[in-house]
């Protein structure tokens, strides 16, 4: 019974001391909740000790790959290719060697590591021999240095290579190796279309112009979108924060253009060649295009300024440039009266009348007007006639006569024919044309100013408006827009689809027929005949115009001038596949630069140059045999 007894004493004393562990426990447990409440909503740590223990997350931008520029044919023309800039982490285990009891040997052979390292370094990078770059991976490592850099970026097959090297090989927490991947632009074919091409310069504002080209006006297609991915730094560096957010760039797409780098080859060399002797040259301009699309095959623009002794691709000059035409805006003044019914044939005549233009007061006698009398012993002469020898009189005269009593008629003409506007381009830039109007209020008009616009002054047009305006003439009256990019592509698929664009109809097939022959006796037998003996005929007009200085002089004090030569025209002339257009813009000179001059020879070197590598003027076999 006492027994008994006892045994429920005991177990009642062992309820109770459980029943208090649990009630101290339970106390505990609500003491330590409200202390986590507590401090989730009330603690403020120490600003100094949480940035030491919890390192923030930064934002780091990830740039895509910029889209390539290809040619017609899919030939890279601009491309971009991972560099590698190599550096050191001079620190690594530094700290973790002084800890340990072994530590001096293993610094010591850190340093042989180090020392055979330098002498690679000194292979791939020969600025420095092996002795100074183990001097200055010492003295960064003494001094802490965490980012020592040798050389300059350097290709893929050299970072393979220098990823094996000694010390180098154990990696970024071992051997201190640091890889900074950079895309750079590269264009494998150098000078060739870099104007046209041209490039991008990112946050730079001690230039001028920082997007030029194709590179600048289709940025927002090749250079895509960045991703961005989060890092922290922790005890092994700055590392990926894997519990933040990462947006995966998306790559720039690729833009194939009209360019055929053969014939950019031929028309560089077939300009360049032609203008690299001459001192008094400033530019030159040379652009080749496709008939009956408007693509541009080739585009050469050669500039030096003041200081520089060779020309370059530095300014666009066959858009940029807007000057007086000269004497290839007869053709104009010629398809409108043939156009509008004034001139029913080119063998027409008009009275030679000396050379001088009626009703034009102040406009200077024709003196090849006299030649003309005085050889052929008449005093008439045909359009054709005057079109060949590129007549002023013949052409002012046909101006005033036809549209002295209604000039916007004849300014009207010219704004149909797209010589007035800056129509959209494949590049920034293209120049605005000054066509003069009698509706304009700020200046007087007279008749002197359609005599002079009829055989091309007084107007300012870009070489481009005026090589568009002669392949309409190839391609039957049909003006097509000049265009530079075929289409869009991601990886060989066609994203957008550009090509041919029809801007007008200037004229009536049979206009165009009537100026072909124009055009075509101007190089047989005008003055363009130095192309009469290119591989196949070409149809064009030489001009010569001269730049103004103040006052509206064509001559400085010195009596120089200013020159822009200029040949544009076809070929084949009965079939035309290509026009074709250059320009050449003197320095004051005393010399002489007409358009039947160097542009003519350096057409005639294109031709024959495009002529030997072109399919379509390659004979079938059965024309062979």
């Amino acid at each position: 019974m006492e027994a008994n007894t006892d045994n429920k004493k005991k177990r009642d004393r062992i309820g109770v001391i459980l029943y208090v562990i649990y009630v101290l426990l339970l106390m505990a447990s609500v003491l330590l909740f409200v202390k986590i409440v507590g401090i989730q909503i009330f603690f403020n740590p120490d600003p100094k000790i949480q940035s030491a223990l919890t390192p923030g997350s930064r934002p780091r931008l990830i740039e895509p790959v910029r889209g390539n520029i290809i040619d017609c044919q899919g030939r890279l023309l601009a491309m971009s290719c991972p560099t590698y800039q190599i550096a050191m982490d001079c620190t690594v285990r530094r700290e973790e060697f002084a800890k340990d009891k072994d530590g001096a040997a293993k610094e010591a052979e850190w340093m042989k590591k180090a020392e055979a390292l330098s002498v690679e370094l000194a292979k791939v990078f020969p600025d420095k021999s092996a002795d100074e770059y183990l001097k200055l991976i010492r003295n960064g490592r003494a001094n802490g240095k965490k980012y020592l850099k040798f050389g300059k970026p350097v290709d893929r097959n050299v970072y393979n290579r220098v990823a094996a090297f000694p010390l180098f090989k154990e990696g970024r927490f071992k051997g201190g190796f640091i890889a900074e991947q950079q895309n750079v632009r590269i264009y494998p074919y150098g000078k060739l279309a870099r104007r046209t091409i041209g490039f991008v310069r990112n946050n730079r504002s001690d230039v001028g112009n920082t997007h030029v080209g194709l590179e600048g006006k289709f940025d927002y297609v090749l250079h895509g979108q960045e991703g961005k991915e989060y890092t922290k730094v922790t005890d092994f560096g700055r590392v990926l924060d894997n519990d933040s957010t990462k947006t995966l760039p998306v790559d720039g797409r690729d833009i194939r253009t009209t360019l055929n780098i053969d014939y950019q080859d031929i028309a560089w060399n077939a300009l360049y060649n032609e203008i690299a002797a001459e001192d008094d040259l400033e530019g030159a301009c040379l652009v080749l295009m496709e008939a009956s699309t408007g693509a541009i095959r080739a585009m050469v623009n050669l500039y030096r300024d003041g200081a520089a002794t060779d020309f370059e691709e530095v300014s666009n000059l066959a858009i940029g440039r807007a000057i007086e035409p000269g004497s290839v805006f007869k053709t104009v003044t010629l398809m409108q009266v043939l156009s509008d019914g004034y001139v029913k044939s080119l063998e027409e005549l008009i009275p030679t009348n000396h050379g001088i233009i009626k009703g034009a007061k102040g406009v200077p006698q024709d003196v090849h007007m006299l030649d003309h009398e005085r050889v052929h012993q008449t005093n008439t002469i045909s359009v054709i006639d005057g079109f060949k020898i590129s007549s002023n009189y013949v052409f002012g005269t046909l101006a005033v006569s036809n549209y002295g009593k209604k000039p916007m008629r004849f300014v009207e003409n010219i704004h149909s024919y797209k010589l007035g506007e800056a129509f959209a381009f494949d590049l920034d830039g293209l120049a605005t044309p000054i066509i003069p109007s009698p509706n304009d209020k700020n200046r007087y008009w007279s008749p002197s100013d359609l005599a002079v616009m009829g055989y091309g002054y007084g107007i300012r047009v870009t070489p481009m408006h005026v090589l568009s305006f002669y392949n309409a003439i190839a391609n039957k009256g049909k003006m097509m827009k000049p265009y530079l990019v075929e289409d869009i592509e991601l990886n060989g698929v066609v994203k957008n689809k550009r090509g041919p664009a029809l801007m007008s109809t200037i004229c009536s097939r049979a206009v165009a027929d009537t100026l072909t022959r124009a055009l075509k006796a101007v190089t047989e037998e005008g003055t363009a005949r130095r192309l009469k003996d290119a591989r196949c005929q070409v149809a064009g007009k030489t001009g010569t115009s001269f730049g103004t200085y103040s006052g509206g002089s064509y001559r400085d004090e010195l009596g120089r001038r200013k020159y822009q030569g200029t040949f544009v025209g076809f070929f084949p002339a009965d079939d035309p596949r290509y026009s074709v257009i250059c320009s050449v813009f003197s320095k004051p000179t005393s010399k002489q630069f007409q358009g039947g001059g160097i542009p003519a020879r350096a057409i005639k070197n294109l031709v024959n140059g495009i002529y030997c590598i072109d399919p379509c003027f390659q004979p079938t076999l059965s024309e062979s045999k």
